[in-house]
Formats: structure tokens, C-alpha cells, sequence
């Protein structure tokens, strides 16, 4: 089995209760679907730093507040991540897709009708129970 690739995953939420979602390059692992932003965790760097030079890096916003959200560990046939999932409810910048990626806000109800890496599914179900909006 390969390394263990630690990322810092960013659930960044706006006033309006939209979720930014960032569109995998084709040639990347999973490419084409949407995802969470965010990258790998450097050596030298905790969850919170690798989320906050991650979003800075792709997107050119700052994080001023968030909270952690939840860790997964998913093994894929070619890798095994870590996903440090972050709460995001406050940041400064305008979003623009620094390297090239396509991006958009999206109504956290209709997140269903996105295609997401595998890995991302105990990220829906985290960001659903957060907003009260599964069922009892």
C-alpha cells in the first residue's frame, strides 16, 4: 500500500448558505468532478496552516475562521488519503480559480447533484447533519 496523503479539505460556506465547490482538472486523480478545495499538508505544517496556504494558493481568498469539521481516511486503488475537513464560515478575497479551475457557490441542498471524488460522501453527510438538513 502507498503513503498515507494527509490533505486539508475546506468546507467554505458563505452569508447566503452556499458551498464554493472547485472542478478537478481532467488529468488529475478523479478529475472532472467537483470537489471541496484545498491540497496536501506539507511536512513542516498542521491541518489548519496546509488548509489556509491551500485555499490562498488556489483561490486567492484568506481564512480567518474555521473550525474542523471531520477526518476520513479513504483508500483508493492507486492511494490512500487522509482528509482534514475544515468548517470555513469566515474569509477575505474574491474567489478566482488560480490555476485555471473551474468554481462556483452552490445551495448546500442541492450539493447532491454534483459528482464528487468517492471520498467526499462522509463530507456531504457531515456538511447535511451541520445544517439540519437530514432527516431525524
Amino acid at each position: 500500500m502507498s503513503q498515507l496523503v494527509q490533505v486539508a479539505v475546506g468546507v467554505v460556506i458563505n452569508a447566503n448558505q452556499q458551498i464554493l465547490l472547485s472542478l478537478r482538472a481532467a488529468h488529475q486523480h478523479q478529475g472532472g468532478r467537483w470537489e471541496f478545495p484545498g491540497g496536501k499538508i506539507e511536512a513542516h505544517e498542521t491541518p489548519q496552516q496546509g488548509l489556509t496556504r491551500e485555499l490562498h494558493e488556489e483561490l486567492g481568498v484568506q481564512v480567518q475562521s474555521a473550525e474542523p469539521l471531520c477526518c476520513i481516511t479513504h483508500t483508493y486503488p492507486e492511494k490512500q488519503v487522509a482528509l482534514n475537513v475544515w468548517w470555513v464560515t469566515g474569509f477575505s478575497g474574491d474567489v478566482e480559480g488560480k490555476e485555471g479551475q473551474a468554481w462556483r457557490w452552490v445551495p448546500a441542498k442541492d450539493l447532491s447533484q454534483y459528482q464528487f471524488p468517492d471520498a467526499n460522501t462522509p463530507i456531504l453527510r457531515a456538511i447535511e447533519k451541520k445544517l439540519g438538513l437530514t432527516g431525524p
